[in-house]
């Protein structure tokens, strides 16, 4: 394990003030050290391969793209193999796969404080264009990677296509949906977290971690390693780039805010949250603005692709309140109506109002994390829902709702992951009158692997769908989600495959369902 993140602060008086004037010093230093020209070293003589975790694009604007990759030739020890010296690292960025027309290429600085990781922010690039990067060290040269840039602001593309996944527990199962995914004709992949989890090695499980359960730096870095070592993940991040935001398992299961799910003091929780945190960064094509500072990292943006869609990439972790009533399915009661309970916090729910009720946006996505419509969970004439989904955070739940009518917010389509199962849902403006109007339209997207083995038609769905008539889809198959946007429509695909605990599982578009701009009803075809 890695030794404390900032051992010179006293975790038993550890208060938050403290927290940031030290990781504030930290970070800056880390960062001069990256820009230092002067103290990077001579190219080191690689063990292994040193590009094993593959390369990466992401976040694309009209003019450019962040690439990625991360120096680690054995990814699995500390350091990744690495010397703890700054490395000097060359990119290219071509507009042909052969990398024959280089239309760009530099130099970044891969720095020990932040894992050898390499974040390229590429400017100057022609809108919604294809581009081929490349990346180089010594001799040894990366994989290629495909990237697109976004349309012109003013622009109004023809066509969207992109696929939105999330949960690979890596244990629990193989990740062939990538597979599947990396050979589709996708614009964009979005990811909605819980890209690993944090848990200890279980010998009865498909695959094994590599640790137990991760608590230091050190050790998300490794995690992350493990998982970013998996030849069908590596693919599908070479295929187009990636728009990303967290869960819970990145940090810890269900945590809330500055609040874990157990208590736990070792460490403090704000230190483990820092550890997650950069290891976060450290291995996602983002910007520098998201870089951490110590416990923060600011994470939520928005993204456009010209005038036909655009993307708010929410946070509903960092600034969340403890889940009431704990966590788990509960019975309704008035502190769901709290004012103060919040997913969002304050500045990130004005921020999300704000860009919604200004969007010039055709579609007006909301990528995100947790369940959004109201979905009663037990069967019978008992009535319970989901503390950690937004049915937990009614008060704000029903705001985000009322927004959408009262700003007259065009197309609204929240996407959302955690939950390891698909969903199609009408968001109906009150969820007591089961026959209100939609307002708006949510795609759940199952997990690529975690929980396993899914099931094409849960037992319980004939109940479920009678008592939860927004509810148009219910399936647990493991799988991926694809949407294809034009100005008139949008068309979502339930991409499944039967199994993940074996080798070979085909493809299957288990559900397909269409919305016609203007109208927020689910249309299945």
């Amino acid at each position: 394990m890695s030794p404390p993140l900032f051992p010179l602060l006293d975790a038993r008086q550890l208060s938050r003030r403290s927290f940031l004037a030290g990781s504030t010093s930290f970070a800056a230093a880390a960062l001069l050290s990256t820009r230092a020209r002067g103290a990077v070293a001579a190219t080191p003589k690689f063990s292994a391969y040193p590009f094993s975790l593959g390369i990466a694009s992401g976040d694309p604007l009209p003019d450019g793209v962040v690439l990625w990759t991360r120096l680690a030739p054995k990814p699995l020890e500390a350091g990744g193999g690495m010397p703890p010296e700054p490395t000097e690292v060359s990119w290219q960025i071509a507009d042909d796969e052969a990398m024959s027309r280089i239309v760009q290429a530099g130099t970044a600085v891969a720095n020990p404080s932040w894992a050898h990781s390499v974040h390229v922010e590429v400017s100057g690039l022609r809108p919604e264009r294809w581009y081929w990067y490349r990346f180089k060290v010594g001799t040894e040269i990366s994989p290629t990677g495909r990237t697109r840039t976004a349309p012109p602001a003013d622009a109004l593309p023809e066509r969207l296509r992109f696929a939105f996944a999330s949960c690979q527990h890596y244990e629990t199962g193989l990740f062939t949906a990538y597979d599947h995914l990396a050979r589709e004709d996708l614009d964009l992949v979005v990811h909605l977290g819980d890209y690993i989890y944090e848990g200890a090695a279980n010998d009865q499980r498909v695959r094994r971690h590599n640790s137990p359960e991760i608590l230091q730096l050190d050790d998300y870095r490794a995690r992350y390693a493990l998982y970013k070592s998996d030849p069908s993940l590596q693919r599908a991040h070479a295929i187009a780039p990636w728009i990303v935001t967290w869960d819970d398992h990145e940090v810890v299961n269900n945590y809330a805010g500055d609040i874990p799910d157990k208590p736990s003091t070792k460490p403090p929780f704000l230190l483990r949250r820092a550890a997650a945190y950069q290891a976060y960064f450290e291995h996602m094509p983002l910007r520098r603005s998201a870089q951490p500072l110590g416990p923060d990292m600011l994470l939520y943006r928005t993204l456009a692709y010209g005038r036909l869609a655009q993307f708010q990439v929410l946070d509903t972790r960092q600034y969340r309140t403890d889940q009431p009533q704990g966590d788990g399915v509960k019975p309704p009661h008035a502190v769901l109506m709290d004012p103060q309970g919040t997913a969002l916090g304050d500045r990130q729910r004005d921020w999300l109002f704000t860009g919604l009720t200004r969007s010039p946006a055709t579609w007006n996505v909301l990528a995100q994390q947790i369940m959004f419509a109201r979905v009663d969970k037990t069967r019978g004439p008992a009535i319970g829902f989901s503390m950690d989904q937004w049915p937990g955070y009614e008060f704000e739940r029903r705001r985000l709702l009322r927004h959408f009518v009262d700003k007259k917010i065009k197309n609204p389509v929240v996407l959302t992951g955690d939950i390891h199962s698909n969903w199609a849902n009408e968001l109906i403006a009150d969820f007591d009158q089961l026959d209100s109007q939609s307002v708006g339209t949510e795609f759940v997207g199952t997990s690529i692997s975690s929980g396993g083995d899914g099931t094409e038609t849960p037992k319980t769905n004939g109940e479920l769908l009678t008592e939860n008539p927004f509810v148009k889809f219910h399936n647990t198959e493991r799988g991926y989600v694809r949407c294809e946007l034009t100005p008139q429509q949008w068309r979502t695909d339930y991409r499944t495959v039967p199994f993940v605990t074996k080798p070979g599982a085909p493809l299957n578009t288990r559900a397909s369902f269409v919305i016609e701009s203007g109208q927020p009803i689910l249309k299945r075809v």
